[in-house]
């Protein structure tokens, strides 16, 4: 005997009648959301068609915080008989919002395409001619009375004329103003739309900024070699004046005794040794007390008061563990792994140890962390911090970093969360899609034409709808070959690259003075690391002397400001070039557009020609147009093929501004040989 379904089985899911499928972005399959700030334009994609051949069409729909639906922006196929069609939009205010795809049957487009092939060849014309009349009559009672209804039914007047001839009849539903109407209110049936998916909308310092790291403490004076939040803030006016935006600051908390490290993290440190500022906690306090050494709370007030004066916002390094002389180390035992003997394992990353410091353990009390860890960021909220730079965020629950920054976030949307997460891919990402605003990358260890296109293809691509990175060149911990070995030339263009690959850079104190020198051949540690003692920098004497490429970051931060096209990353397009030593790249953001030519090799002068895609800089392909070097403020012509040259240590990049027919100035500097 047979079994037949029962008749009350239904589908796990029912498809449209327009089918609308694969809807992008799409945060791990919409159950996260999608990421923009305000004023960002990304593009929505999806997969619309229908049987038959019957013509469709689709919108993508924002709608806001408050469950306004923005306007329609109208979808294109991106390549014809693919069915992929995507639309670009930008969102507003900060928030919550949501965006679904609207497709629907166009029966007046059919209607055209067959009118177009059957009225000239005189095949059922005046049948043809009355159903679209009956079209563009329908289409017009849905438009707004006025001048848009009234162009629609002069159209269908004419269309019904059959004292007319059948192409005058035609050509009057074919003007571009019945065209332009219908665009803004086109006759929808069987419209069908996709689930609503989540969007995070925050504010442009979670994607667009530059960073600078400095230690207060080793901005002392003669006479008081320990810097003070006092003495630490005379250095913020040069900050400001290099282009900076955020003071990122390691912590400002008691350090502990215990196991202290001394310079170049021996393992004795002598009685004037100020240890390492993550090995956190003292009798003096924990994670909500300020050194004692630095100042008072009210110092720390007053540091970041002067920095708003100056136009820059504070961000402070939480990281999430304790010296052995931390208060939670015998207020809390259970944060802590307790080894058989009672004692507790201080934190490791082989080769690295760190006796100092002791990790926390999770498992035992994970509300009671998620309480005291909200507590404590909002005490340095409280106190004008509204950017936390994570340490090691890769080394606890993600759990815990989902609830700590939904809570946060929650109350307070405009709190942006970085992730120093130096770690596999998986747990990057992760870490991104739950919460964290920004991430730390590969950047660092990037160095190749085939590295630097590879990966940053993959940030600015599908990445880029929830994953921000913050590129960094040097960090205290991390001094790369290519800058150790590279000198100037290799700090120079390794500023302009991560300037202008991402909305967001950093820099770490001391690479304006291209301080090179590893603690051993083979390793990335700087000889008298700023992480175990003072390090005082004579900033005067190095600009006096030449040593300094401030100059350069400035230029390179002023350029930054001036482009909207460098505020965004899902902008980016590579172009090639016959030297793999050489790397070219655009942004494009409205009518501004800037050409990046580099040259990666510190050592050698290189050549090439750099193939431009110039639709993809918003010009015909064979174009010629002006281009000024924001650099060097020379200008030149350039077009589809154009040789550069590039000379470490005097010329490391072109940043190039392409010049609009209106705005072009007068046209100068080298020709191409």
């Amino acid at each position: 005997m047979s079994s037949t379904p029962s008749p009350t089985a239904s589908p796990t899911a029912v498809i449209g009648r327009v089918p609308v499928r694969d809807v992008r972005p799409a945060v791990e399959y919409g159950r996260r959301p999608a990421k923009a700030v305000t004023g960002e334009t990304f593009q929505v994609t999806a997969t619309v068609f229908r049987e038959g051949h019957d013509a469709v069409a689709a919108d993508v729909v924002l709608t806001d915080p408050e469950g306004r639906p923005g306007p329609w922006t109208p979808m294109r196929e991106l390549a014809p008989g693919s069915d992929r069609w995507g639309a670009e939009v930008t969102p507003g205010a900060p928030g919550r919002w949501t965006y679904h795809v609207e497709a629907w049957s166009d029966p007046v487009a059919t209607w055209r395409h067959t009118a177009g092939i059957k009225v000239p060849a005189g095949i059922d014309a005046g049948l043809v001619l009355e159903e679209g009349a009956d079209l563009h009559t329908r289409a017009a009672a849905a438009a707004p009375e006025g001048p848009e209804r009234a162009t629609l039914l002069d159209a269908v007047r004419v269309m019904e004329d059959d004292a007319l001839p059948v192409m005058t009849r035609l050509a009057a539903a074919l003007t571009p103003e019945v065209a332009a109407v219908l665009a803004r209110h086109p006759l929808r049936e069987l419209v069908t739309s996709s689930d609503p998916l989540p969007l995070q909308v925050e504010r442009e310092r979670a994607l667009y900024g530059a960073w600078y790291e400095f230690f207060p403490r080793s901005e002392g004076t003669p006479e008081q070699p320990h810097g003070t939040f006092t003495t630490a803030a005379r250095r913020l006016p040069a900050i400001a004046a290099m282009g900076f935006d955020v003071v990122y600051l390691p912590p400002v908390h008691p350090i502990g005794a215990t196991f202290r490290k001394g310079p170049n993290n021996t393992l004795t440190a002598g009685p004037d040794d100020v240890g390492v500022p993550w090995a956190i906690g003292s009798p003096e306090g924990g994670h909500d007390a300020i050194h004692p050494a630095l100042g008072t709370l009210d110092d720390f007030d007053a540091f970041v008061a002067r920095a708003r004066e100056l136009g820059m916002e504070i961000a402070l390094d939480f990281a999430l563990q304790c010296s052995p002389d931390h208060p939670w180390v015998h207020k809390h035992p259970e944060w802590f792994h307790h080894r058989p003997d009672g004692t507790i394992a201080y934190a490791e990353n082989p080769p690295k140890k760190y006796q100092d410091i002791y990790p926390i353990a999770f498992d035992a009390d994970l509300d009671g962390l998620v309480e005291e860890t909200v507590r404590v960021l909002r005490h340095w909220m409280d106190h004008g911090v509204r950017i936390f730079r994570v340490d090691n965020p890769h080394t606890k629950p993600v759990v815990f970093w989902e609830r700590v920054i939904g809570e946060i976030n929650a109350a307070d949307p405009d709190v942006i969360f970085l992730a120093e997460a130096f770690t596999r891919p998986a747990m990057m990402h992760t870490l991104a899609q739950i919460g964290f605003q920004q991430s730390y990358t590969y950047f660092t260890w990037r160095t190749t034409k085939e590295e630097l296109t590879e990966y940053l293809t993959e940030l600015s691509g599908e990445a880029a709808s929830y994953m921000r990175p913050n590129f960094f060149p040097n960090t205290p911990d991390i001094l790369h070959a290519y800058l150790q070995h590279g000198g100037r030339p290799a700090f120079e263009v390794r500023a302009v690259l991560a300037a202008t690959l991402a909305p967001s850079w950093g820099i770490y104190s001391g690479y304006e003075l291209c301080e090179n020198t590893p603690l051993r051949q083979g390793g990335e540690e700087y000889l008298d690391s700023e992480k175990y003692q003072l390090k005082p920098r004579d900033w005067a004497a190095a600009e006096r002397e030449g040593r300094s490429i401030a100059p350069l970051v400035t230029r390179l931060n002023d350029i930054r400001r001036r482009h909207p096209a460098l505020h965004r990353l899902r902008n980016l397009r590579f172009h090639p070039t016959d030297n793999d030593a050489v790397i070219a790249y655009s942004k494009r953001s409205g009518e501004d557009t800037v050409v990046v030519v580099a040259n990666l090799d510190p050592h050698h002068t290189q050549e090439a020609t750099v193939s431009l895609d110039l639709p993809q800089l918003g010009l015909e392909r064979h174009e010629s147009v002006p281009v000024r070097d924001e650099l060097t403020g020379e200008t030149y012509h350039w077009g589809s093929a154009n040789y550069v040259r590039l000379e470490p240590g005097r010329s490391p990049a072109h940043v190039l501004h392409v010049q609009r027919p209106s705005t072009s100035p007068q046209i100068g500097g080298p020709p191409a040989p």
